[in-house]
């Protein structure tokens, strides 16, 4: 069976490499009956620099990480007749938007690339030298010296992907979690009915369709027991929901899947131990695959256990059947901050975790 390479990367390390500037020139002008002419060597080009930018339409580094190293151009030396030479040209990366730049030898932050049109010149192009003709003073005419350019920077960055998203989606594997996504959105994760169809963060869209403005959804793989100490998929990748505003918790209701309540408890402890601030968010809780009277029974009891600690009644859904999915979405605008399009039943109040 052919394997086939991940697409996404939320970490890379590359080096970057401004371009060299140009030297300048050393040169006198000549012309028919005239022999002796003034320095006109011109100056040389500045070396081009490497920027980072910012784009909401990228959402993985994987391109860079194939890179590995990225060289700006350098900038040509200068002319005869005070012709200064050519600038070399900048690159401009594209990279996702929520990109952390760190300086690879030391570990330091330097930019956190969480705004459009916020760039970042992570390698300055290196100055073109001075031509001969800078150097022309009243007691040195024909000056005969030049100044080479100077090198570019060359920097190793370590590059860290946030993905900036509205909500996160969190569970234990299995949950339902692309298969919610698929419903509410565009995106097309695999989905499956075994642990570990993701295998990486899937971002979606939710239209407005009426409400304030779109909402962007993050579906992490999902969390087990002991991912706080390496295990499973999911723990390294909940730093892509650290920025989201509201995380939604499914919990997987059906028959012969893991007591609700054990499993709603699993995920909390897991994200309290990676990030407590990260536990405190405002969380809204639904019950997935409700599509039978046992599975209304066993939502029933998870409401009943955390309405004591949370005060917050648990969505019941189907993403297969389209159970709950339209009062799900009105919780998701309202408890995100959106604003509805008319007041209609009440939506559950966001709840917040503790742990």
């Amino acid at each position: 069976m052919e394997r086939t390479e991940p697409t996404f990367r939320d970490e890379t390390e590359v080096t970057v490499c401004a371009g060299h500037g140009g030297d300048g020139c050393i040169s006198f002008y000549r012309e028919k009956f005239i022999m002796h002419g003034g320095p006109d060597g011109g100056d040389g080009g500045d070396g081009g620099s490497v920027i980072l930018v910012p784009d909401a339409h990228e959402n993985s580094l994987f391109r860079l990480a194939r890179s590995r190293r990225i060289e700006a151009q350098n900038g040509a030396p200068g002319h005869t007749k005070n012709c200064s030479g050519r600038a070399g040209e900048d690159v401009r990366v594209q990279v996702p938007l929520g990109t952390q730049v760190f300086d690879a030898q030391h570990g330091n932050l330097l930019a956190d690339l969480d705004q459009e049109g916020r760039e970042m010149v992570v390698a300055a192009g290196g100055r073109g030298g001075r031509g001969n003709a800078r150097f022309a003073t009243s007691t040195n005419q024909t000056p005969v010296e030049a100044q080479e350019g100077t090198p570019g920077e060359v920097r190793r960055l370590r590059l860290e992907l946030k993905l900036m998203a509205d909500i996160g989606i969190v569970g234990l594997p299995n949950a339902g979690k692309s298969t919610l996504l698929r419903r509410l959105t565009s995106a097309r994760p695999r989905v499956g009915d075994y642990p570990f169809t993701t295998l990486h963060p899937s971002l979606g869209v939710l239209p407005a369709a009426g409400y304030g403005r779109a909402l962007v959804l993050a579906d992490i793989p999902g969390l087990i027991e002991g991912a706080a100490q390496g295990r499973g998929l999911g723990y390294r990748f909940l730093r892509h929901v650290e920025r989201t505003r509201l995380l939604l918790h499914l919990v997987d209701c059906s028959a012969g899947s893991e007591d609700p309540v054990a499993a709603f408890r699993t995920v909390r402890v897991e994200i309290a131990a990676y990030a407590p601030e990260l536990a405190q968010r405002p969380m809204l809780v639904a019950a997935t695959k409700v599509e039978d009277a046992e599975a209304e029974a066993r939502a029933a009891d998870l409401e009943r256990a955390l309405g004591g600690e949370s005060g917050g009644r648990v969505l019941k859904i189907s993403a297969v059947t389209g159970t709950g999915i339209a009062d799900l979405i009105g919780a998701l605008f309202r408890a995100a901050g959106g604003s509805g399009p008319g007041k209609g039943q009440e939506d559950p109040p966001a709840m917040r975790q503790k742990a």
